[in-house]
């Protein structure tokens, strides 16, 4: 088990490696430089972009500029803004905690809604609600994130205004506290968290009812109906545990599509997460925090799946035994 998980966690060396050079080297290929942009072009002068370029190395071939920001990561030095001057690493960890409540809140609500739509489906395979949760999940992966995300806007946001429709807290945060203050937060939650998790939530289900159906065919299940177990014990202590196994890797898998996503939904919504802050980084071209983003992004997704693969290793005795 010990030298299973350390095999993984050496992986992970190569795997980010990867990720970092060939972001770097798809974004010095997007056409424009930072001093292309708008604002650099409207209040600087020509002799102040040709300092900037020289400060921070942009006028070195691309691959230069790699091996001195690689230089810089090894001291956990991300750079600074070409925005703001601000460093990089602070302006992740100021958003940081915003895009991972989402991504936990999107996880949870995939996990207890998904999970129980599959089993009933394959316990009632062909009955109304199977063929209704067969649309649902049609509909799933269907539906644009960024066409549901404006459609609901537009309903709970301006229609009903049930709803905010932005930002992660109102602008009179500051006059309520306690509850109130709590219960504002998961108001700005409801949208985002339900377009995040709309697609997953679609996929997922239809995940758990496969397998579920491949497991009660199963010899054992037989044997268990067979000795007089109450179909209850025989669904969730024999057959769930093992249909879920799969699953374990499925949800760890589906984070980098959270994380990825959140540049879509985290902008419409004007969440304060990495998403929309690599977003503005992408548009004004600031390459220490598209750096910066993109590897925090990578390293979160390649922790989710090791959490995935201790999770099954734990479940499946045969890992543990290797």
């Amino acid at each position: 088990m010990i030298a299973y998980l350390y095999r993984r966690i050496l992986m992970f060396i190569p795997i980010i490696f990867g990720i970092t050079i060939i972001t770097f080297f798809i974004m010095h290929l997007s056409p424009g430089k930072p001093t292309d942009t708008t604002e650099f072009q409207s209040k600087v002068s020509s002799e102040i972009r040709q300092k900037f370029i020289a400060i921070y190395g942009l006028d070195k071939p691309w691959y230069v500029q790699y091996v001195n920001w690689l230089k810089r990561l090894s001291r956990l030095d991300f750079g600074r803004s070409f925005k703001d001057d601000a460093p990089v690493l602070q302006k992740i960890a100021g958003r940081l905690p915003a895009t991972l409540l989402l991504n936990l809140c999107s996880l949870f609500l995939i996990f207890i809604v998904a999970v129980p739509m599959g089993v009933l489906s394959a316990l009632k395979k062909d009955s109304v609600f199977d063929r209704i949760s067969g649309v649902v999940v049609f509909a799933g992966f269907s539906v644009p994130t960024f066409w549901l995300a404006l459609i609901l806007m537009i309903v709970f946001g301006i229609k009903l205004r049930l709803l905010p429709i932005s930002g992660i807290r109102s602008v009179s945060i500051d006059e309520i506290s306690g509850i109130a203050a709590i219960l504002d937060t998961a108001k700005h939650l409801v949208l985002p968290v339900f377009v995040s998790a709309f697609t997953g939530l679609a996929g997922m289900s239809r995940y758990v009812r496969q397998n579920m159906l491949e497991v009660i065919r199963q010899d054992y299940i037989r044997t268990a109906r067979a000795k007089g177990l109450k179909e209850k014990d025989v669904v969730i202590k024999h057959a769930l545990r093992n249909a879920l196994l799969p699953i374990v890797t499925v949800m760890g898998l589906s984070i980098p599509g959270l994380i990825g996503g959140g540049f879509i939904f985290e902008t419409i919504f004007a969440w304060p997460g990495m998403g929309r802050l690599g977003y503005e980084a992408i548009m004004s071209r600031d390459y220490p925090v598209i750096m910066g983003v993109s590897t925090i992004a990578a390293f979160l997704t390649l922790a989710g799946n090791f959490i995935a693969d201790i999770t099954y290793a734990y479940l499946d005795p045969r890992i543990r035994h290797r």
